[in-house]
């Protein structure tokens, strides 16, 4: 049987981890933001694009792939000055 769906497990792979760890509160914000800092363009239009992404209306390149999985590496800093600091 045809499938019509190209065979992509690579990108398969990638989008349940991902989904995954975007699903906490905030994190695909905070992902946003730090792009936006980075490469400019709203935070917006970054958690738009990653969102076009995850529900596959658009597909990315192999770089993109590694630059969001690059800023989900990263620690998040909770004591930086930008931040508020934690009460409990």
């Amino acid at each position: 049987m045809f499938n019509a769906k190209p065979d992509r497990p690579y990108l398969e792979s990638w989008l349940r981890r991902t989904r995954r760890q975007l699903a906490g509160s905030g994190r695909l914000s905070e992902v946003a933001l730090i792009l936006s800092k980075e490469d400019g363009d709203s935070p917006e239009r970054w958690s738009q694009l990653i969102r076009d992404i995850l529900e596959e209306r658009t597909t990315p390149s192999l770089d993109f792939l590694t630059r969001i999985d690059a800023v989900l590496a990263k620690p998040v800093d909770r004591n930086s000055p930008d931040e508020q600091p934690r009460l409990f």
